[in-house]
């Protein structure tokens, strides 16, 4: 007769990977190894309906994120195209004369790195205090 508990438990290197196991289970009888495992492999080489959603719009908005990038780059040239007029800035302590496109660029480059300082300084400020080390704390 025979048992169909095994006497050693043999445990799986990875999950889903049968160990190969050469011998007898503990009473005798001899164990099969996988015998097939371009099925499994044919099995798990299947896209599900999810996962192929998942890729078509993530397809679909890189697609989305190229469009616009061309699109403003266009509006630049045309920002700069049109802008090319020099224009007097004046300063604290004097003036001078520009093209107006290169005035728009320092501004919104300002901006943006000033934007950044002032976040930065805020998340440093705001910040959760930190633990100590010590376990007593």
């Amino acid at each position: 007769m025979l048992s169909k508990t095994r006497s050693a438990t043999v445990r799986s290197p990875a999950r889903g990977v049968i160990p190969d196991t050469a011998g007898s289970v503990g009473n005798g009888s001899p164990v099969a190894t996988n015998p097939a495992p371009a099925q499994a492999s044919a099995v798990t080489d299947r896209e599900t309906r999810g996962e192929h959603f998942r890729r078509r719009a993530h397809r679909t908005r890189l697609h989305g994120y190229a469009i616009v990038a061309v699109a403003l780059v266009a509006f630049l040239i045309a920002l700069a195209a049109s802008n090319s007029a020099h224009v007097k800035v004046n300063w604290v302590f004097g003036s001078s004369r520009v093209s107006l496109v290169w005035l728009v660029l320092f501004a919104a480059i300002l901006g943006w790195l000033l934007g950044l300082a002032t976040s930065a300084t805020f998340h440093w400020r705001t910040r959760a205090p930190r633990r100590r080390g010590g376990a007593d704390s």
